[in-house]
């Protein structure tokens, strides 16, 4: 209990720092304002845990449970980029609808009780087409991306001008009543300021001014930028902020962290991305230890680059890795460790946004931060190993605490273990793909139509050289023809009859080519190398020779500078071998044609598909689109399709385009490294579904299966060096800080959308190996332990299972091994 004193403390302490917090309703609001501890909403200092979950990367109707999912994990705010070429395509033309209804996405983060996070940039990144920035940009005379360049200041002034007025207008501010409470202007402008020297510098001055005199209530921010002009605040982007950020630069700033990456993207070429919960757990501990109190998760859920929405070579599914994965089902353990996390942060709050802190040295590579109100009992600590490969005991205010390598251990009341960041006491799952049966027996059913490959009779455009790719389709569409015509006799070709090679050099991401309408080949970039050079033998004719090329992009590219000037397409075709020497065709006189006539006609949506004439489906045929109809799976499960056996292209449902694929470009492993493509239901109806698929490089359709998604397989692992819960901790009634431990080790299952346990495929407590979805037994089991879960769990929706040894019964082996609890079960519905 508190004395008389510290009570009344405590209570001057509160009633200087809390208001009522609000977060709409219309009542009166004080907005957002910071000092150098942390934000101060609404009058009340925050720890602020924020997911960036991006409006046009999933659906409306996925909207809500992403955010409550969010909720749930213990997130308060919800962060995104406004996304300037998906809004204004065309100057002047806006589009806030369907998946770019922006203030329905910002309203319905408000209607969860969390507050938002908006990132205006106008340039964002993120990996998405041309880094936000709307083609159209291009096209505005003397114009220079991203620096103090009049054009474009007016263009972006003009953009952020109309978001800031629309935010207004509805309410949206935290300074009226609405969840925003942080916006963002610019984004990572440091990468590429030096390349514009004293103007770079001036632009940040100006970009920062810009914002701050809109008086929307609430603090801008710009992240890694270190010369971020009053009132904006710097912010941090990276893995680890709490050991590499340089802090803000005006003491009177926070520190927040607006970038967290919970993983890594990936492009079309990639393996495989990993970021474990241990290590993101203890980037996160780590900050708010060293006086962070803002975190923002990049992504806390991906989602899909539907369309051509992705930048240079993104592959379709983005930031699978994350807490919620692309479907938006949770990737256990990372969400439910950081959930466990984020609970026992909050229970720090007090001492962390009131108290005083101290470094205190308890051993080589370990240290406790210590934060403590004075007068009071309020106190709350971060025991930190910082030994990367040596698990370490150390002794702290005279108790001895268990630390594991590269860990830290929170303690609210600055004695019990509440999380450790090493020790991860949430389930696992697994994720399953499962064919759906009805789709593959129907198989039979597709039809196709070949794309004509264009002659120079069918050109739009004639030119003597290859014309650039961007300025040609304006972001319309990834291809553009390339033909011309050659006359050769038989003294020009090889007396010795080895034929002759094509030799294309390209600045563009891919390329195919057509010698007298037979495919030749194909080849590509990638992400770091986008040039490339296309050479192949042919066999040439004498006369006419038609030589045709499909240049194609796979997304704009999405940073740098001079990002206005970057170039793409065909530029140097040569024909080697000939009798005469090598032949340089590129002012040979070229024909050009924009999209594939397929796209113009629009095959890929029910009336379109009417206006050209299918034939019979076969495989490994180039340059040609497919269809056939399906019912939509009875259930809610996600659906995917899966193209392993196709090769580039794009697939459509009902109309609405699911992304690139392209499973034929292969990772350093071997396999591609995207094989399943994210089909939302809520672009299905319930039969005659239209399924098109444009196929570049050859493929088997008739192999391309539905998958219905789930993550029903869950896991338990709790070792003998097991914490406290975090949910184990009960408040006193006295003091909400202080806290009582139940010192058992709990096993908790439960089971996704109110499914329930319907078998335990596996159980041990001894020394079993492997991770969920693949555990084999040790050499040590205890034999109880089976049908003690089965007992407790089968046929529920959730499930406890204390972890006592003498439960399981007793093996002679188990004295002498250090245990492991662990389950593997399988949930489905009723």
């Amino acid at each position: 209990m508190f004395s008389r004193r510290q009570e009344l403390l405590l209570r001057l302490l509160c009633l200087s720092v809390v208001a009522v917090s609000v977060l709409a309703h219309g009542k009166k609001n004080a907005g957002v304002t910071y000092d150098g501890r942390s934000l101060i909403v609404n009058g009340r200092r925050e720890l602020v845990f924020s997911g960036s979950i991006h409006y046009p990367r999933s659906t409306p109707e996925q909207w809500p449970k992403l955010i409550e999912k969010a909720k749930h994990g213990g997130l308060n705010a919800i962060e995104t980029y406004v996304f300037w070429n998906a809004h204004e395509p065309v100057e002047g033309q806006l589009n806030f609808n369907g998946n770019y209804d922006l203030v329905k996405f910002i309203k319905l983060v408000q209607e969860a009780g969390m507050w938002a996070i908006v990132r205006l940039g106008p340039f964002i990144q993120g990996e998405w087409n041309h880094g936000g920035l709307p083609y159209w940009l291009r096209e505005v005379n003397n114009i220079t991306f991203r620096t103090d360049n009049e054009p474009f200041k007016n263009c972006m002034q003009k953009y952020t001008q109309m978001i800031v007025d629309m935010f207004k207008d509805e309410e949206l501010f935290a300074s009226q009543g609405g969840p925003i409470i942080v916006a963002q202007i610019e984004n990572e402008y440091n990468n590429i300021q030096l390349a514009f020297k004293s103007e770079g510098a001036s632009y940040v001055q100006w970009a920062g001014n810009m914002a701050a005199s809109m008086n929307i209530g609430v603090p801008w921010v710009m992240c890694k930028q270190r010369d971020a002009p009053d009132p904006v605040i710097n912010a941090c982007n990276g893995r680890n902020c709490g050991d590499t950020f340089m802090g803000p630069n005006k003491p009177n700033k926070p520190s927040l962290w607006t970038e967290n990456w919970t993983a890594q993207y990936r492009v079309f070429g990639d393996p495989p991305s990993q970021r474990t919960a241990e290590d993101l757990a203890y980037a996160v501990a780590r900050w708010f230890s060293k006086n962070g109190t803002l975190v923002n998760y990049y992504m806390y859920h991906g989602g899909t680059n539907f369309g051509r929405t992705g930048a240079s070579f993104v592959q379709t599914r983005y930031y699978d890795e994350a807490p919620l994965d692309e479907y938006g089902l949770l990737k256990e353990p990372k969400w439910g460790h950081l959930r466990d996390l984020h609970s026992a942060l909050k229970l720090c709050r007090k001492p962390l946004l009131l108290g005083q802190s101290s470094l205190q040295i308890i051993g080589r590579n370990l240290e406790a931060l210590v934060y403590q109100i004075p007068g009071t009992n309020l106190c709350a600590a971060f025991l930190t190993n910082n030994d990367t490969r040596r698990d370490k005991t150390a002794t702290f205010n005279d108790q001895k605490y268990f630390l594991p390598r590269h860990s830290i251990s929170i303690l609210p009341d600055c004695k019990t273990v509440a999380f450790n960041t090493a020790n991860v006491v949430s389930q696992h799952n697994t994720r399953d793909f499962i064919p759906n049966d009805e789709f593959e027996k129907k198989n039979k059913q597709w039809q196709m139509w070949r794309e004509p490959i264009l002659t120079m009779q069918d050109a739009d455009f004639k030119y003597p050289s290859c014309l650039e790719h961007y300025n040609m389709t304006k972001d319309t569409t990834d291809y553009l023809w390339y033909t011309t015509s050659l006359y050769l006799d038989e003294n020009d070709l090889s007396m010795r009859k080895i034929g002759q090679v094509i030799k294309v050099f390209s600045l563009g991401d891919a390329l195919h080519a057509f010698v007298n309408n037979d495919y030749v080949g194909s080849e590509q970039g990638d992400k770091i190398e986008k040039s490339f050079t296309f050479k192949k033998a042919v066999h040439l004719r004498p006369g006419i020779n038609h030589i045709s090329l499909l240049g194609m992009t796979v997304g704009f590219p999405d940073s740098g500078a001079l990002l206005e000037r970057k170039i793409d397409g065909i530029h140097d075709v040569r024909i080697q071998g000939l009798n005469t020497g090598t032949l340089d065709l590129s002012l040979n006189g070229w024909g050009h044609k924009v999209g594939l006539k397929g796209e113009k006609l629009r095959v890929y949506t029910q009336g379109g598909s009417h206006r050209v004439e299918w034939t019979q489906a076969s495989g490994n045929v180039t340059l040609v689109w497919y269809k056939r109809y399906f019912d939509a799976p009875a259930g809610d499960e996600p659906l995917a399709l899966d193209m392993s056996s196709m090769g580039k292209g794009m697939v459509w449902v009902n109309g609405q385009s699911i992304g690139r694929y392209w499973v034929s470009f292969l990772s350093p492993l071997g396999k591609p490294s995207q094989a399943e493509y994210h089909v939302p239901r809520e672009f299905l109806k319930p039969t005659d579904n239209l399924l098109v698929v444009l196929e570049e490089s050859g493929g088997n359709p008739e192999e391309i299966n539905l998958l219905e998604v789930s993550r029903d397989r869950i896991c338990s692992v709790i070792s003998d060096n097991y914490p406290a819960h975090v949910k184990s901790w009960k408040r006193s009634e006295s003091n909400s800080n202080s806290v009582a431990n139940d010192a058992v080790p709990t096993s908790y299952l439960k089971c996704p959308n109110h499914k329930v346990i319907q078998s335990i495929e596996f159980a041990s407590y001894g020394n079993p190996q492997g991770l969920c979805g693949n555990f084999t037994m040790g050499t040590c089991n205890a034999p109880a332990v089976q049908s003690v879960v089965e007992k407790a769990c089968l046929g529920k929706v959730s499930c406890n299972i204390p972890v006592r040894s003498g439960d399981f019964g007793s093996d002679d082996c188990l004295k002498d091994i250090s245990k492991t609890f662990t389950v593997q079960a399988k949930c489905s519905h009723n």
